[in-house]
């Protein structure tokens, strides 16, 4: 197919997101010409590529319906990467539960369904636990997340939270995973199937957020050979034909983040499995980008 590759992205991409300029110079060095559209525009034609690669729309999450309604025109008329029933699959947390269901670990979590109601002082009872942590079922960047202690005082805050929230979207509540303080998030890059590179996202100090957006740093990791294998077996539940990702026939994905926090246990939990746009870190990965373009030009 003829025609430059696009690498859909959002109107207002913040200045700092430089991390994809190392995809775009593999890009220039093997020839690939690229331009990099707004996925909202309504201008563009999306026909016109030999492809679509999604990576900093980073704005779908607010306009979820208009998202997934882009993503199935696209793939009507070119390639599209992931493809388009991974990433409708992919852009709500219940597909978590699906991979839990499928043998992949998971922190313990109550599913909060909107339009239900939740007593949060009778979960936290029940459970025992003694912080939890609220986030939606979509979304990114840590938006609407809450963590609080499980006295009388941190129920209140977050039955208020869920009282807000819960009439308008799904919800999980879970354990507050107390590691994420001081040792962060790590995150297993796949490209093609493979993993190319681990990094570790750290808070600010008395923060839980790993995100650079505020303020925290990542590094290169290097994952224990148990970590590394449960990375291994989390790509390959989604990429197993009739597994719970639809779609799947065996093929490797093109690009996907495995994100897991440490549990009291010492063992890991899968946070996040990021097949839509995902940060790939790719300045902590030497060969990541050109591993991506090489597999993006098998494909087209």
């Amino acid at each position: 197919m003829n025609g430059p590759l696009a690498l859909a992205t959002r109107s207002d991409l913040p200045g700092w997101e430089v991390d994809d300029r190392h995809l775009h110079r593999e890009l220039l060095a093997a020839g690939v010409p690229f331009e990099q559209p707004v996925w909202d525009d309504p201008a563009v034609d999306w026909a016109r590529y030999r492809g679509v690669l999604v990576r900093t729309t980073w704005d779908y999450q607010d306009k979820l319906p208009a998202f997934r309604s882009w993503a199935a025109r696209v793939a009507a008329v070119t390639r599209l990467w992931n493809p388009e029933p991974v990433l409708r699959w992919n852009t709500h947390k219940h597909y978590l539960r699906e991979l839990a269901a499928a043998g992949v670990p998971l922190a313990p979590t109550r599913w909060l369904l909107r339009g239900s109601a939740c007593d949060v002082a009778s979960v936290m009872l029940a459970t025992g636990w003694r912080r939890g942590f609220v986030k939606p079922c979509v979304g990114a960047t840590a938006r609407e997340t809450l963590p609080f202690d499980a006295d009388a005082a941190g129920c209140r805050q977050a039955q208020a939270h869920i009282d807000r929230l819960l009439p308008h979207e799904d919800l999980m509540l879970q354990p507050f995973l107390a590691a994420v303080l001081s040792r962060g998030e790590w995150s297993a890059i796949f490209i093609d199937g493979v993993i190319t590179h681990c990094v570790r996202k750290i808070p600010v100090p008395g923060d839980y957020r790993v995100q650079d957006d505020f303020g925290a740093r990542d590094e290169p990791y290097s994952p224990t050979p148990a970590e590394r294998a449960l990375a291994l077996q989390t790509m390959a539940v989604v990429q197993r034909p009739g597994g719970p990702c639809p779609g799947a026939d065996g093929t490797p994905l093109l690009y996907g983040r495995a994100d897991f926090l440490w549990s009291e246990d010492g063992g890991c939990v899968l946070t996040e499995l990021e097949l839509v746009e995902p940060s790939l870190f790719f300045r902590h990965g030497p060969n990541a980008a050109h591993a991506l373009v090489t597999a993006l030009r098998r494909r087209s």
